[in-house]
């Protein structure tokens, strides 16, 4: 019964999400090597019997999840790290079985989002990140099942745009005591997402960040003015709203 409850509405209810905040938690507060060990293997249950839950509908589980696998991808643990790894390429295998082995598109969308945030939030990058992204490659180049299908490829193709973001960081980092030349790159990589909103938004939100922690206010303003635009416009092509970005023209024209 309880299973059942956890299903109704594809796995789209409050139950799922209290259950899932509730496994989150292990993650989120510290604990020893040992524990994770036990907490990835709960997840690997989880996702394993509600796939739906991640994969189809909103992507607000998925997009946790990925968040919080990848921090411990960062861990200072060793063990933990390739935990952390077999249970992210775990992850990406269960998206591309249940899109019918077509593509790993929202978990693809969602570590890449993760990633963009980490950056912002905790400093990932360094060695350690790196080789756990080693060790999610290796899991794809010798994954026999799935030596005749695409997933490997996109597995590579994935990680090789985290490194991308990471380098795009990394120059960010370089020029951290000039505040102008950083907002350039983190404004050039924003604009790198134009074609994916979502993305798009989240390096806007890291900009502001960056400008409000500089005493920039008003440049930090204008990035959420162009947060807003993006919302207004996606709102529009779903019919919910009737101006879209053209809205915000009487504040600044800037936003075209």
């Amino acid at each position: 019964t309880f299973q059942r409850q956890l299903q109704q509405s594809d796995c789209q209810n409050a139950l799922m999400k209290k259950v899932f905040d509730t496994h989150m938690l292990f993650l989120q507060i510290n604990q020893s090597a040992a524990a994770l060990k036990h907490v990835f293997a709960a997840l690997r249950l989880f996702v394993g019997k509600f796939p739906s839950a991640f994969f189809q509908g909103q992507a607000d589980l998925c997009g946790s999840l990925c968040y919080e696998i990848l921090k411990c991808c960062n861990h200072r643990s060793r063990s933990t790290q390739t935990e952390a790894s077999a249970l992210l390429y775990f992850f990406m295998r269960k998206n591309f079985e249940f899109n019918k082995q077509k593509s790993i598109v929202r978990s693809h969308l969602q570590l890449i989002k993760a990633v963009s945030q980490l950056i912002a939030d905790a400093g990932i990058g360094g060695s350690r990140f790196q080789h756990s992204l080693a060790i999610i490659n290796n899991f794809a180049n010798g994954d026999k099942q799935m030596k005749n299908v695409n997933f490997p490829a996109e597995v590579k193709d994935l990680t090789k745009r985290i490194r991308t973001v990471l380098m795009a960081t990394a120059q960010m980092k370089e020029h951290e005591k000039d505040p102008e030349m950083l907002v350039d790159l983190q404004y050039s990589l924003a604009n790198s997402y134009a074609s994916t909103p979502e993305l798009r938004r989240t390096w806007l939100e890291s900009m502001a960040k960056i400008h409000a922690r500089n005493g920039d206010l008003s440049e930090a303003a204008m990035c959420y003015i162009h947060i807003a635009a993006l919302i207004a416009e996606y709102l529009k092509r779903k019919g919910l709203f009737s101006m879209g970005w053209p809205a915000f023209l009487s504040i600044t024209p800037n936003i075209k």
